[in-house]
């Protein structure tokens, strides 16, 4: 059975300027702002990236932070699981007992997604990239 693997991070920030330079500085992670159109969304390249965009060495990912101010059940770090579809997924993670937060949400050139909460309380989403 495939196992569906973790592909991204998110946290909030409270200052996206000064988180940008904290994790600059300490990690010497690129730091993007997405803009306004994307709810200035800080995307997080941890590792070098091939000209899809797409992680070049297996086992790593990138992530990416969101306003704090701006998260209505986020405050807290959570991971991204990728999944070949959706809407079966959805339907798994409801009857392990998870609670989905929404609907899916197209993201450009990403894929769809959606956050949920688990058994334990942890807020975790899952990601159909684009393509699948």
């Amino acid at each position: 059975m495939k196992m569906n693997p973790v592909v991204h991070f998110e946290m909030p920030y409270k200052n996206g300027s000064r988180a940008a330079k904290f994790y600059e500085s300490a990690f010497n992670w690129k730091m993007t702002d997405a803009g306004e159109k994307m709810g200035n969304y800080l995307l997080a390249t941890t590792t070098d990236t091939d000209e899809k965009g797409m992680v070049k060495k297996p086992g790593t990912i990138n992530g990416g932070f969101y306003p704090l101010e701006a998260a209505k059940d986020a405050k807290e770090p959570s991971v991204v699981v990728a999944v070949d579809n959706i809407e079966e997924s959805m339907g798994k993670i409801k009857e392990a007992g998870g609670k989905l937060l929404g609907t899916p949400t197209d993201i450009p050139g990403v894929g769809k997604y959606v956050p949920f909460v688990d058994t334990e309380g942890n807020r975790v989403s899952i990601l159909q990239p684009t393509g699948m």
